[in-house]
């Protein structure tokens, strides 16, 4: 942590002086991050408060908990750079967890990921009861049937019916399982065990198997599998959805090297990076749809800051090539800023909630999104993992 303070400062030193190429610096970068939460916080004062979009839902819902996953990650870069907000960051996110006494949505017995996506933040603010009670009736449940909107489960290993559940649970597992092992518990692996066994059941067996290995992308439920196409007879990969996976590939690693499993969440991860490669368009984006830039085509934020958070990471842990990646990465965070921030922080081109390319349409700089936080949530966590790769 030392050697990655100290490497940052001398980036700092130097933020004036910007590659002639890229053009991106640790200040310009820091500064539109805080440009963009800082607009958040300010129409948003109140942390604990509920949201409203057609209905009321306590705030610790999944796209809130997607925001607070973002922020958590600027407010420690914050505090590592010595920047003003840092204080103010932290004390936003207790505030947040206070308000649900850092507690799933709908209680410990939840079975829903959408519930327990806040989790992975409560965890890193220390504060872990409750999730260990919600984890510990996860794997209670292995073998006890449950019925959901996305399908139905023999057992919790079958819950994640659908691939935005990988990214709203996976990384709670990991993370738990860190916590277990300071504190010295013999069996810390058993909640990334569980995890695990979660994962490869969406993976392999729900619906055939949602992950394609041959083209390194995934359905995002049982509807969208062969025979299902896109209007235009293309492979529906819905960009969010993949982009949901390919951060809990990321998340899960970077909380628990030790996992017997990490180099499968690896293998995962290489698979898809490949993949999306191909996928990326002209403008720098990756479009709503995948393998069929023509089904509602168009800039979006949220898979596209998903995919570059995870490139970055990758570059950073040097499983990619920093020659091939960084001037993609920097190209592409470069566009996002240019094309989607507005002067006073507002995010454009931000998908909203849904399932597939034409769910929320159309997406673009003037249309606020029905949710205007995990957008967010996923654009801090891009930028302050571009911050991280260039401390390396």
């Amino acid at each position: 942590m030392r050697r990655l303070l100290l490497t940052i400062v001398m980036f700092l030193a130097l933020a004036g002086m910007t590659n002639a190429q890229d053009k991106v610096s640790v200040e310009s970068i820091m500064s539109t991050m805080e440009l963009a939460n800082n607009h958040f916080i300010n129409k948003y004062p109140n942390p604990g408060a509920p949201t409203f979009v057609k209905k009321e839902r306590p705030s610790n819902l999944w796209t809130r908990g997607v925001y607070f996953e973002g922020l958590f990650a600027l407010a420690n870069m914050e505090r590592l750079l010595a920047r003003e907000h840092y204080n103010t960051y932290y004390m936003y996110i207790s505030g947040w967890g206070n308000a649900h006494k850092w507690t799933p949505r709908n209680g410990t017995k939840t079975r829903d990921a959408d519930d327990y996506c806040c989790c992975q933040t409560y965890i890193d603010m220390g504060h872990v009861g409750p999730t260990i009670e919600c984890m510990d009736n996860l794997i209670a449940c292995r073998n006890v049937p449950q019925k959901q909107g996305n399908g139905s489960s023999n057992g919790s290993f079958g819950d994640w019916t659908w691939i935005d559940a990988i990214q709203m649970g996976l990384p709670v597992m990991s993370k738990l399982s860190a916590v277990m092992l300071k504190r010295g518990d013999s069996d810390y692996l058993r909640y990334a065990e569980q995890g695990w066994q979660m994962y490869r059941t969406s993976r392999d067996s729900i619906a055939g198997g949602l992950f394609n290995k041959k083209e390194g992308l995934w359905w995002r439920d049982k509807d969208f599998v062969p025979p299902f196409t896109t209007p235009n007879g293309r492979q529906c990969y819905w960009s969010r959805g993949n982009g949901w996976v390919y951060a809990a590939l990321v998340r899960a690693m970077q909380a628990l090297p030790t996992d017997p499993h990490y180099n499968d969440y690896k293998k995962d991860y290489l698979l898809m990076t490949k993949a999306l490669l191909k996928c990326q368009q002209p403008d720098g984006f990756w479009y709503a749809s995948l393998a069929d830039p023509k089904d509602f085509g168009g800039k979006e934020l949220t898979g596209t800051a998903l995919f570059i958070y995870g490139m970055a990471w990758g570059v950073r842990n040097g499983y990619l090539s920093a020659k091939k990646y960084t001037p993609i990465i920097f190209r592409t965070w470069n566009q996002m800023v240019k094309y989607c921030v507005h002067p006073d922080g507002i995010l454009g081109y931000v998908q909203g909630t849904g399932k597939q390319p034409s769910d929320s349409q159309p997406v673009d700089y003037d249309k606020e999104p029905d949710f205007d936080d995990y957008g967010l949530g996923c654009f801090l966590l891009c930028g302050t993992e571009i911050v991280k790769m260039m401390s390396k």
